[in-house]
């Protein structure tokens, strides 16, 4: 299992990997390039698609007690995800800032406030 400084490197490593593919590496070199090349539609169809598999691999997981499928799916969800929010320029530190704002806060208060 990995420290929480090992997952912040990962995470940091990931968005500076992306983000140069974004920027340099041409679509026919780079999966990450051509997705943001084909547009945010693209990107969300990924995402739909990834979210969806990994639902399946969990419901898989409960029954078969297994989680490596289910690891792997959303693995490829959080990548997704993480490409989705380059293409709209933000990377990982935005959602682990949101999710450090909602620590020690009810989540019934939490999604109460976005209500508002």
């Amino acid at each position: 299992m990995q420290t929480t400084e090992q997952s912040t490197d990962v995470l940091t490593e990931l968005t500076r990997v992306l983000e140069a593919r974004k920027r340099e590496a041409s679509a026919g070199d780079s999966y990450v390039a051509s997705l943001h090349q084909k547009g945010l539609n693209k990107i969300l169809e990924k995402v739909g698609e990834e979210c969806t598999e990994t639902i399946l691999a969990a419901k898989d997981a409960e029954t078969s007690g297994d989680n490596q499928h289910l690891i792997s799916e959303t693995a490829d969800l959080w990548f997704h995800s993480l490409v989705m929010l380059s293409h709209l320029g933000e990377n990982a530190d935005a959602v682990l800032d949101e999710l450090a704002r909602r620590f020690n806060m009810s989540g019934h208060a939490e999604k109460a406030a976005r209500k508002q």
